[in-house]
């Protein structure tokens, strides 16, 4: 990320607290951990794959879990860079399209396992896994399927548990994204596992079963981040960074504006732009002549300092609270 004189790091030309300052080395080092694991231990459930769905179906996760945490190295990468003529906003859109690009490959990926794991089932096909010599003894493979298994689907776990504490701090829906794929890599871990050992025990539907509840999770996590991606892009009313409600900022920024002795009514409308927040504040003075340069430059100022993602703000001082521009207002300025 990109350093101000004082070393502290910036989203565009937003200088990050201290805090988030932390938290974002601390989550590029962790991203950094999960391609490094990933690509350790994607490696070793191709050599053990054998003739099982399941475990196809968990090595092509895995191949898609290096999806989010990339696309976080490369957004903050570009987010960093000051806005321009041509970009006047800043490149922090970069975060959501990111977010939309691991969507994609993960509904398009799912609904493929899907369709692959279905005809398999419907098929009746009956994979084998066979031997392996090792150290002079012969072991059945699927002992080194599950025991891969187990390995794959513990470390996620923390990984995501690490993950999910810092984007709540930076407002990162793509790290929440990555977080929550980690939290329930387990799940796929034990699904695989159990379809391996099914196989082994004569069951031959387990392992397709095991793959189509794999392909179940892959298109549910791909359709949720897909709907979050959209909705930030075609900017959405701002919420928090796991989309379980409107962000509390905008409601303080319109408390703060109307306790004024200036402000008879006041409306926000806030623009998620992937870290930071765009806003244009309504607001109707209690006199005809609008107030002076230097008390809008104050109360914008004191609703900046509110929060450290609210990156550029505008007040508009209108006759009337702008329905046109603030949907589903009341004649008191709150909302239906």
């Amino acid at each position: 990320m990109g350093k101000s004189a004082g070393g502290t790091a910036r989203f565009g030309h937003t200088e990050l607290p201290e805090e988030q300052s932390d938290a974002l080395h601390r989550a590029v080092k962790l991203e950094w951990m999960t391609i490094i694991y990933l690509a350790i231990t994607t490696f070793l459930v191709f050599l053990v794959l054998g003739n099982s769905q399941a475990m196809k179906a968990a090595w092509i996760e895995d191949l898609l879990s290096f999806l989010p945490p990339v696309a976080f190295l490369v957004a903050a990468k570009v987010i960093r860079r000051r806005p321009t003529e041509r970009h006047p906003y800043g490149f922090h859109r970069a975060v959501g399209i990111a977010h939309l690009v691991a969507a994609v490959a993960l509904v398009v990926m799912g609904v493929y396992l899907i369709v692959d794991s279905g005809l398999g089932l419907i098929l009746a096909e009956h994979p084998t896994i066979g031997g392996i010599k090792l150290f002079g003894e012969v072991f059945w493979l699927g002992w080194l399927m599950i025991g891969v298994m187990a390995m794959t689907g513990i470390v996620p776990v923390f990984l995501g548990l690490a993950k999910m504490k810092l984007a709540k701090q930076l407002h990162d829906k793509v790290l929440y994204a990555d977080a929550d794929m980690n939290k329930a890599d387990w799940m796929t871990a034990l699904a695989a596992a159990v379809g391996v050992f099914g196989i082994g025990l004569g069951w031959w539907w387990a392992d397709s079963v095991a793959a189509l509840l794999i392909s179940v999770s892959i298109l549910r996590d791909g359709i949720k981040n897909l709907r979050g991606a959209v909705a930030g892009l075609i900017d959405t009313r701002a919420m928090t960074y796991d989309d379980s409600g409107p962000h509390p900022v905008g409601d303080r920024i319109d408390a703060y504006l109307l306790g004024l002795d200036w402000v008879v009514e006041a409306k926000s409308r806030i623009r998620d732009e992937g870290h930071v927040f765009h806003v244009e504040s309504f607001v109707v003075t209690t006199k005809e002549k609008p107030p002076a340069t230097h008390i809008l430059k104050e109360a914008r100022e004191s609703c900046t300092g509110m929060d450290w993602k609210i990156q550029d703000m505008v007040i508009i001082p209108v006759d009337e609270l702008p329905e046109e521009f603030l949907p589903g207002l009341t004649t008191s300025g709150g909302e239906r």
